[in-house]
């Protein structure tokens, strides 16, 4: 049953709550709700199982009265409360352990960085697996006396009624302070609480280290019925979450160990002398890649915008030159295809596309809402049209004319032969249009929405529930980065290798794209890291349940992206002059040449 759960509810990529009311939805969501009725009944078989062993007074539910209970013994049963809240214990560190495992993810699934065998890996958990079960045992068992001090004659009269039992008036009960000081029950609780978690904990180990075991995918098949099969398709085609991480983990091993496979991939398709293998697992890794760079771009224009005068060209024009440079130096890669992109919870956008009619993923920020209430007095300033009686209409200094600055996010089609840079969008005169007067109904509907809104912000308790979590929209973007880890490892690796393996300069190919795409996606990851919520080091997990992993991916992703483009600059040195790019482009690459980045 508990491999069953496993199984059912595993995920490579946690599930992160950026506010309480999100925690809680989670808790209380209907899939959830099974998974915490079906761990309450294996606590209840658990613990029957920990009665029956124990023996003595904890072995029946029930027992026959005694003639002083003022009931006739031939006729009426007792109900053993020893026993019972055995039972009920063990519903409770059920429900508790379910809940606990929405909160700290420990459905989630983590690939260790170091590969080890399975009895090693198991043996060196151990340890630290008996001291957690314990613990949790402790605190599950400390928070099950109080409740059933204060809750526990709820259960007991229901049972009692359900089963025809009465009570012993000549014993104390155990929902009292003298019942519940018994030394012997609190230790029968505690042992059999710690049985029960360890043995989940124990089931759950041993599935995560035979799912995230190194599979060895065949790089081509001389069998077209297997070719289902090779690492190229299963990369890129619509497979489980759990096999396309452990194509990705087997992509960058055998980008660093295995020659033998890396000139498979360099090879030619016969007949007809195509580099498919190359160009499909280099199209994936790209693509990944480029996915994640565009939602830092769409988190980092959301979060400027939220409250802040920025920019509209600017942020328009970074926006679609960063389209434009990607997208440039991956065409001839990114045919048509069905791919299956990460996705990034709706709650790190929750805040800034409620309303929207497009995504920020989709539709740049070049027209926002000006009269919603979350836009700033300094954003209209800035959006007004100037005035033609003003002294710096049509001048240099106006503050409608953009200075345009040398961004990353640009192209060389954006420099002219000349030097000039093009006008900029929002220094282009368009035809003055009188705005429209809302009616009557859309004011009032706004003053309204505008009341409820400071109505609620006065609540504390509403802004506990909905403010956002310390650092957890940032965790939310980077909760799938192991596989864009995977994938700047796989191709740093291939590229360093071809410069002395690749005999048909395949890889030499899309050289461009490839370090295009690096370096874009370095620049965003540096932008995000400068936001003022985004921690700039990683923060050592003080809980020992689940597994925290997710919340340094964004650290590992950032040192594994600059470790790739060092590697590529170190092994091809002054030949990367040759490699058309951007001037831009061509600048940043400078500074990872000369040790400076």
């Amino acid at each position: 049953m508990v491999g069953f759960l496993n199984l059912e509810y595993y995920t490579v990529i946690p599930t992160i709550a950026c506010s309480k009311i999100a925690l809680l939805g989670q808790l209380l969501h209907p899939r959830q709700f099974v998974n915490s009725l079906a761990h309450c009944i294996m606590g209840i078989i658990v613990a029957w199982c920990c009665a029956i062993a124990i023996g003595g007074r904890y072995e029946t539910i029930a027992y026959p009265c005694t003639p002083g209970d003022g009931a006739d013994s031939s006729h009426q049963m007792c109900l053993n409360e020893h026993h019972f809240i055995l039972l009920l214990a063990g519903a409770f560190v059920g429900l508790s352990h379910s809940m606990l495992g929405v909160i700290y993810n420990m459905n989630y699934v983590p690939f260790l960085t170091v590969q080890q065998y399975k009895y090693l890996r198991f043996k060196g958990s151990l340890p630290s697996l008996v001291k957690c079960s314990a613990t949790q045992a402790l605190y599950s068992v400390r928070n099950y006396i109080v409740v059933y001090f204060f809750l526990g004659y709820i259960p007991k009269a229901w049972i009692c009624k359900t089963l025809n039992l009465h009570l012993n008036s000549s014993v104390h009960p155990l929902d009292s302070i003298a019942g519940l000081l018994d030394l012997n029950l609190l230790y029968q609780l505690w042992v059999s609480a710690g049985f029960l978690l360890l043995t989940w904990h124990v089931t759950l180990l041993l599935f995560r280290i035979f799912v995230t075991e190194v599979y060895s995918f065949p790089v081509q098949s001389s069998f077209t019925e297997d070719a289902h099969q090779c690492l190229p398709k299963v990369i890129t085609g619509k497979q489980p979450m759990i096999l396309k991480f452990l194509a990705l983990q087997d992509l960058a091993l055998l980008s660093q160990h295995s020659p033998l496979r890396r000139s498979e991939v360099f090879s030619l398709s016969q007949p007809g002398g195509h580099p498919h293998n190359w160009n499909a697992i280099s199209k994936e890794c790209l693509s990944l890649l480029n996915d994640l760079t565009q939602r830092l771009i769409a988190y980092h224009d959301t979060v400027a915008t939220n409250g802040r005068a920025k920019s509209l060209s600017t942020g328009s024009e970074r926006k679609t030159s960063s389209e434009t440079s990607i997208s440039s130096g991956t065409e001839d890669l990114m045919s048509p295809r069905p791919t299956f992109l990460m996705k990034t919870p709706a709650s790190v956008f929750a805040r800034s596309i409620v309303g929207a009619s497009q995504s920020p993923l989709t539709a740049p920020f070049t027209s926002p809402d000006l009269d919603s209430p979350f836009a700033s007095p300094a954003l209209r300033r800035l959006t007004a049209p100037a005035d033609p009686r003003s002294p710096w209409f049509g001048t240099v200094q106006s503050p409608h004319i953009m200075r345009r600055v040398p961004k990353l996010w640009s192209t060389p089609t954006d420099s002219q032969v000349n030097g000039s840079p093009p006008a900029s969008p929002a220094s282009v005169p368009s035809p003055k249009q009188e705005p429209s007067k809302p009616s009557l109904l859309a004011q009032f509907l706004q003053n309204r929405k505008e009341q409820v809104k400071h109505f609620l912000a006065k609540r504390v308790l509403i802004m506990y529930l909905f403010n956002k979590l310390p650092e957890a929209s940032s965790q939310a973007l980077f909760a799938d980065s192991q596989a864009h880890i995977w994938a700047l490892e796989g191709l740093s690796y291939l590229v360093q290798a071809s410069f002395s393996e690749d005999q048909f300069g395949v890889v030499q190919t899309a050289l461009p794209s490839i370090l295009g795409c690096m370096l874009v996606l370095q620049e965003a990851v540096d932008r995000h890291f400068k936001l003022p919520h985004a921690s700039s080091k990683p923060v050592r997990s003080a809980s020992s349940l689940g597994d925290s992993t997710h919340k340094t991916l964004r650290f590992a992703l950032r040192a594994t992206l600059k470790t790739a483009i060092y590697r590529i600059t170190t092994t091809f040195g002054n030949h990367l002059s040759a490699v058309q790019m951007s001037a831009e482009h061509r600048k940043r690459l400078q500074q990872f040449l000369e040790n400076k980045e």
